[in-house]
């Protein structure tokens, strides 16, 4: 028996308010069906993104991929009762199965953080993690938009978007930084402050996506607000420090993988939805910069048909929020720089 899109929408909305547009519009709107991978599917993040993905209309092929479990979890999903089929590839003999054909890649493959950790902690391994995926993503699906979850995003980021171009197949359009969950993580926080709804709040977050390199701008935020010196300050610190609150929180257990997971897809059906056709379709992302006087530099991104169709910018921005990003700039960077330094080497190693 088919699934009414009502019904199905029902069931996205109850795990995510912010999620049941995509499920409803695409219904409606008989958009295109597309295919997507995950990398790192039996993670902490990929398993729950994985079952997010399973259940939306938009997606016809459902591609799973990691060096173990992901059997299982394949098999696990395929018993859900939506038309999208899932397919599970395991060990790096079967990554080019995995990936061809995709229209949208997804990658939170990677090690997570622990007590005292930083992201750039996380670097040298998830770097390799990242550069390795990313080639054969260059080999087995050139034109499908890549998704980059694994952290440090300010430093992966880059490194795909070298391995692309080594390949001869980048286009900037295409390799972006999943930074939504600091968009969700500031909604949340902003409506907890001030008694709002958390599904009807708006507010771009640009910058990079590790501690100060953050920056909620608090000022453009949407319904409009106002907030005292202490409140910006406070409010900006807390979506700053978020990831850690979760990872000391889950006390050597892990780091944010389930509001992760939400954001992940939340990003992917925005993107799948302009795939297919819808205008006006907006997401915060961490992208090659034209606009600012970084290299790479998120910013709320207009999607289309393509991939990123343009950077909306930066907007008119407070004085605090200039003296965000000024004190941003060292780290930043630094991580732009670091990417930049080990897509080389990863490189050279390669030949």
């Amino acid at each position: 028996m088919n699934k009414s899109p009502i019904l199905l929408g029902s069931l996205i909305s109850k795990i995510s308010p912010n999620l049941i547009r995509y499920a409803s519009s695409a219904s409606a709107s008989g958009s295109s069906q597309r295919k997507v991978a995950v990398l790192g599917a039996g993670g902490g993040i990929g398993q729950p993104l994985s079952l997010l993905l399973k259940l939306s209309p938009l997606i016809s092929d459902l591609s799973l991929y990691d060096i173990q479990h992901t059997k299982g979890v394949g098999a696990d999903l395929s018993h859900i009762e939506t038309r999208t089929k899932v397919r599970a590839y395991v060990g790096k003999s079967e990554l080019s199965d995995a990936l061809k054909g995709m229209d949208l890649v997804v990658i939170p493959a990677g090690v997570p953080r622990k007590p005292g950790m930083t992201r750039d902690d996380l670097f040298n391994t998830n770097a390799t993690i990242v550069a390795d995926l990313v080639s054969a993503c260059a080999k087995n699906c050139p034109r499908a938009i890549i998704a980059i979850i694994a952290n440090p995003v300010n430093s992966t980021v880059v490194i795909a978007s070298e391995i692309m171009k080594a390949h001869n197949v980048y286009d900037e359009k295409k390799v972006v930084g999943v930074t939504t969950l600091d968009v969700v993580r500031a909604a949340t926080f902003i409506a907890e402050a001030k008694g709002l709804d958390p599904a009807k709040v708006n507010i771009p977050v640009i910058g990079g996506h590790s501690g100060n390199t953050i920056i909620p701008l608090l000022s453009q935020t949407s319904p409009p607000v106002s907030f005292s010196q202490q409140e910006l300050e406070s409010l900006t610190t807390r979506i700053q420090n978020a990831g850690t609150e979760v990872v000391e929180a889950k006390a050597g257990a892990g780091s944010a993988t389930l509001s992760m997971a939400h954001a992940g897809a939340r990003f992917s059906f925005a993107v799948l939805e302009a795939l297919s056709g819808k205008e006006g379709v907006v997401e915060c992302g961490y992208i090659a910069s034209r606009e600012t006087e970084f290299s790479y530099f998120a910013t709320p991104l207009l999607f289309g048909r393509n991939g990123v169709e343009r950077s909306m910018g930066v907007g008119k921005l407070s004085d605090f929020e200039k003296k965000l990003i000024e004190k941003a700039k060292k780290e930043l960077n630094g991580n732009i720089q670091s990417g930049l330094t080990f897509a080389k080497q990863y490189l050279e190693k390669s030949k």
